[in-house]
């Protein structure tokens, strides 16, 4: 009988299975692992103790090595029909081996680290300052300082954004984005602001731009 344990997650799989070996109160248990030799394998794959008594057999990511992962996997079939209970723990496998596996298992358990989802957001933040969306480079900023992203972070990547739109088109307006955000954290600290008071005022400077004047410039003299 096999029960197999799996999953990126090592140390949680690892723990599963021990405890699942402990509740067998077997004390006659045979460890195997990648360090062994196939020789070490064949005679713990070879059935019942020297005295007849069932075994728990521990393989412990022995498909690691290359020698044993021929040898381990063409004698799975045979699991079913032996009076050892087999527990095997393989990390890091690829899919089909792991069904290969699966398939001759009486029980699976999976243990897969949480995936770290890629946070795209300081990118919407570039991609709003190139587009000129001032609504979304307002939101992307105050977001980020949520997120807890340092100041400099935030002006590194506005800095990156304005440099990628003045290689694409040279324009006096990427000019001088470009030029800004260059200056941005040596003027503040000339004038003793903090860079994200800086930023905030170069962010709201876009997003928000001065009302135009009821006043449109001199009048044209009625003389």
């Amino acid at each position: 009988m096999l029960y197999f344990f799996t999953g990126t997650d090592a140390e949680r799989a690892r723990e599963a299975m021990n405890a699942a070996v402990t509740k067998t109160k077997q004390k006659n248990i045979v460890r195997i692992t990648d360090a062994h030799s196939a020789a070490d394998l064949d005679a713990a794959l070879g059935g019942a103790g020297m005295f007849g008594d069932e075994r728990v057999v521990v393989l412990d990511n022995v498909l690691g090595n290359d020698e044993l992962r021929e040898r381990l996997l063409a004698r799975l079939k045979d699991f079913s029909k032996s009076g050892d209970v087999f527990f095997m723990l393989e990390t890091l496998i690829d899919a089909d081996t792991r069904k290969s596996v699966e398939k001759y298992a009486e029980k699976t358990e999976r243990f897969d680290a949480p995936k770290k989802d890629r946070d795209n957001s300081i990118f919407a933040l570039a991609n709003a300052l190139q587009r000129g969306q001032r609504k979304e480079l307002w939101v992307g900023y105050q977001r980020e300082l949520l997120k807890g992203s340092a100041p400099e972070a935030i002006h590194g990547t506005l800095f990156w954004a304005a440099k990628q739109a003045f290689l694409r088109s040279d324009t006096p307006r990427s000019r001088k984005l470009v030029a800004q955000l260059a200056e941005l954290p040596h003027e503040a600290r000339r004038k003793g602001f903090d860079l994200e008071y800086a930023l905030e005022h170069f962010v709201l400077s876009r997003a928000c731009p001065a009302p135009k004047s009821a006043y449109s410039g001199p009048r044209k003299s009625s003389h």
